[in-house]
């Protein structure tokens, strides 16, 4: 058999084996994919569901409702209860992706149709921003096409085997996706049994340091280090604090903070009740600030 003749068997076996499994989120081109991890849940990403309740549809076009039963905002996935009828689970990889590796991604968008394609691994252990900002590391980039209602989807090796949950499009041709390992499968595990992750909350939008910097020059304000409030979310933790939309923050907790990661870094650490110490700028003058997060202050976070 010719190498044409193999990835044809192989695309082939691959459709027909896991393709039960990829179910599209909406309907038209939807909100994405996502794929039957276990008897009753399907795997996507969280930002392809903002409500509770999500229309499903299957490869043999059997529409049901499902509820999502955990949701992680910035590792990007969430899990969904739903009757999967029997659907045989896609299976995981006994171990972690290679570079160059033959890979295929997997997609049904908005129930239209099963899609899959081809492609390899570029790179390993990239990192790209969550749909809230923060970092997310250890992913796969691979080149396998994807179209709009794809992410949520399975990355599969040539086995047909679950490496990777598709998230993004990184441009020019490379995608990534969430690596099909042992802290994903616990991960998941815990958003199925409705253990979502919380994090303290300021209630803020943010502009990071460079458009920080160049917007406070367009006002005449001098240079300062630091990231900029764009929007403060009222009731929020740092709208009681007294934050301002146009304030700069520079420091929390003593520490410089000239990154969103700086920030992230400093509340992430903090629980319920807990209190964070901001220097901030407003105009040219510098404060100190205490924002409280107690009342509920811990949740899934919106920008920071």
């Amino acid at each position: 058999m010719g190498v044409l003749e193999e990835l044809e068997s192989a695309t082939v076996a691959i459709a027909e084996r896991v393709g039960p499994a990829v179910v599209g989120l909406g309907a038209g081109w939807g909100l994405g994919s996502g794929v039957v991890v276990a008897d009753g849940v399907v795997l996507t990403n969280a930002h392809n569901v903002s409500d509770p309740g999500v229309t499903l549809i299957f490869a043999d076009g059997r529409t049901v409702e499902g509820q999502v039963s955990g949701h992680d905002i910035d590792g990007d996935l969430a899990t969904i209860a739903v009757d999967t009828a029997g659907v045989t689970p896609v299976e995981w990889a006994d171990g972690p992706t290679r570079l160059g590796a033959a890979v295929f991604a997997v997609a049904n968008p908005g129930g239209r149709g099963l899609r899959v394609t081809l492609g390899s691994v570029a790179a390993v252990g990239r990192t790209f921003r969550g749909p809230r900002g923060r970092r997310v590391t250890g992913t796969i980039e691979h080149t396998a096409p994807m179209v709009k209602g794809s992410s949520g989807g399975p990355l599969l090796d040539s086995a047909g085997k679950l490496v990777g949950l598709n998230t993004n499009r990184l441009g020019e041709g490379f995608y990534a996706a969430l690596p099909a390992d042992e802290d994903l499968r616990r991960r998941v595990d815990a958003l199925s049994r409705g253990e979502s992750p919380v994090r303290p909350h300021l209630g803020v939008g943010l502009v990071p340091g460079r458009a920080a910097r160049h917007i406070r020059r367009a006002a005449g304000l001098p240079d300062r280090d630091g990231i900029l409030i764009q929007e403060v979310e009222d009731a929020s933790p740092a709208a009681n604090a007294g934050l301002r939309r146009g304030d700069l923050i520079v420091a929390a907790g003593g520490a410089p903070v000239t990154s969103i990661d700086d920030l992230y870094q400093a509340v992430d650490g903090l629980g319920a009740g807990a209190a964070l110490a901001l220097t901030v700028v407003r105009g040219a003058d510098e404060l100190a600030v205490s924002v409280t997060f107690a009342g509920g202050g811990a949740r899934e976070e919106g920008s920071a």
